[in-house]
């Protein structure tokens, strides 16, 4: 069902104070992966949640950032980390698939698991939110599963680059292309991998319940995404329209309103402990 949610009610307390501490933990490619935990200060966090950047965005971007502080102030402990190749982590861009994105999800998971506690609650923003839904069936004990902006295929990230763009990667191997206004070189294998993955089938089969959260004027992933992903997903996904906001998140309230609404749906789905 498509829902269009209220606010959430305001809180009587203040919201938790949160700490940041650094986070590594070896990828998919045996590099170093660099990440923060977002933690609350005033108490033990009731579950443990691990957040998916967007393409090309990184751990410090405005979106993966702000939101995994929110929900921290809400009682959770957030991962965010960079994939193998984005900002300080190892690894080259160029040689990154979206199948490496996918293990390194899954490696986090597996990180917290070990280090802290099993992540319960899988975030992720734009190609971020195709990752972790891909990732869900191998994250043991997920029971939550929340996206934002996220495609219906991975294979829609090839519409941000221009035909010229895909015929030199294509017959070069790698080039050098212009996202969001930086240069990144890009490998073949990326535009390769993207178009292969059997996305369908594991929204389809996703373990957990599912929040899509996709503002109505997205530019770069448009609201039919949002549709196909609830459709494909059934009755265990909610629909919510992010209204007011961008694809990116770059204003504050629209990061801590989808926090917001993240942490009052999960809320129910992950409590009573591990």
């Amino acid at each position: 069902m498509t829902t269009h949610a209220p606010p959430p009610a305001r809180a009587t307390a203040p919201p938790a104070r949160t700490r940041s501490e650094p986070w590594e933990f070896t990828g998919a490619r045996g590099h170093r992966l660099s990440g923060r935990l977002e933690l609350p200060v005033d108490a033990e966090p009731t579950a443990v949640a691990l957040f998916a950047h967007c393409f090309t965005c990184g751990k410090d971007g405005l979106a993966a950032a702000r939101t995994s502080r929110f929900l921290a102030r809400r009682s959770l402990a957030v991962l965010r980390f960079d994939f193998t190749g984005v900002g300080g982590s190892g690894g080259e861009f160029a040689d990154t698939d979206f199948s490496g994105n996918v293990a390194d999800v899954v490696l986090a998971a597996e990180a917290l698991r070990t280090r802290l506690r099993p992540p319960t609650l899988l975030v992720g923003h734009s190609l971020g939110g195709a990752a972790v839904l891909a990732a869900a069936h191998r994250v043991p004990g997920v029971r939550a599963v929340a996206t934002i902006g996220a495609p219906a295929h991975p294979g829609h990230v090839r519409a941000q680059f221009t035909a010229a763009d895909r015929e030199r990667i294509t017959r070069d191997g790698a080039a050098e292309v212009m996202l969001a206004g930086r240069p990144f070189r890009v490998g073949a294998g990326l535009l390769r991998d993207v178009a292969e993955q059997p996305q369908q089938q594991r929204i389809a089969a996703l373990p957990a319940p599912l929040l899509v959260l996709h503002s109505p004027d997205d530019t770069l992933v448009p609201p039919s995404q949002a549709r196909e992903i609830q459709h494909t997903a059934g009755d265990g996904a909610s629909l919510v329209w992010l209204h007011g906001t961008d694809h990116l998140l770059t204003g504050r309230a629209g990061a801590e309103r989808a926090a917001a609404l993240i942490s009052a749906w999960a809320a129910p789905l992950l409590a009573g402990g591990e």
